[in-house]
């Protein structure tokens, strides 16, 4: 398949998934996670491939979340609020193989989620991670929320998502965010050698071990289909909307000023 907004191929057994839109530190639109979604099929379908690496082009991030230059109230795709996430978080989770997040830079917002929802993340010390949702009129009702608090405590992803601060890389790791932080400049190596391990696993051992890993969790997806049709609602509101119209003015919200009346 031809793809505009990501990169994708197959070498040695392993997948790489790579979001290629550096200019806006890799924030993903409806056609990037259209994109997505079908590379992760591709690449669930492959019978030579062992293992996924989700990744962000440049040095800078790894992904920003929500393209919000692209979000009038609704993203302009499909899925419930105009962009399928839903149905990459689904791919992400029920492929067979382990999906491994590689953040170079900077994990905010969605692109937070996505490495949250990786099997294993590996992160260079320069990483930073964190939520912004309740700055820009967002928020993340499942995966990002419910899902988090199980890796995370509930008490510190209550502050991730109240608080909107960044973390640095041996912050995630302490917290248990990450599974490891190593130099820069080892950061690719790391993840190879990481793959290569996987490589010698017996495929169908670990597609059963992810499933039950996942068994324990499911009830997250119901938690947030429903969590999206409040989402679909409330990006209606003018509140939502001055987050949106803050971040692109490059100003603080005035959300409150806002409130239905």
């Amino acid at each position: 398949m031809e793809f505009t907004d990501i990169l994708y191929s197959v070498n040695n057994g392993v997948a790489r998934i790579t979001i290629n839109r550096e200019p806006v530190m890799n924030a993903f639109r409806a056609d990037t996670v259209e994109e997505m979604v079908q590379a992760f099929k591709l690449a669930d379908t492959n019978p030579e491939v062992g293992a996924i690496v989700l990744a962000g082009a440049g040095d800078r991030a790894f992904c920003t979340g929500g393209d919000q230059s692209t979000h009038k109230g609704k993203y302009v795709g499909r899925g419930v609020v105009g962009i399928p996430i839903e149905e990459l978080h689904t791919a992400m989770r029920e492929a067979r193989v382990p999906v491994i997040a590689r953040v170079q830079g900077y994990a905010i917002g969605g692109g937070n989620v996505l490495a949250t929802l990786c099997d294993m993340t590996i992160a260079s010390e320069k990483a930073i991670f964190g939520q912004v949702g309740p700055k820009v009129g967002s928020v993340d009702p499942g995966w990002g929320t419910a899902y988090l608090s199980r890796i995370v405590g509930e008490k510190k992803a209550r502050e991730i998502w109240y608080m909107c601060r960044r973390y640095t890389a041996q912050q995630a790791l302490d917290m248990g965010l990450v599974n490891v932080v190593v130099p820069h400049d080892q950061l690719d190596t790391t993840v190879d050698e990481w793959c290569a391990e996987l490589l010698q696993r017996s495929p169908t051992a670990m597609s059963i071990a992810k499933r039950s890993f996942n068994a324990d969790s499911d009830n997250i997806r119901g938690i947030g289909n429903m969590g999206l049709q409040a989402l679909a609602l409330y990006y209606q509101t003018d509140e939502a909307r001055e987050g949106t119209r803050a971040f692109l003015e490059k100003r603080k919200p005035d959300f409150r000023g806002k409130l239905a009346k």
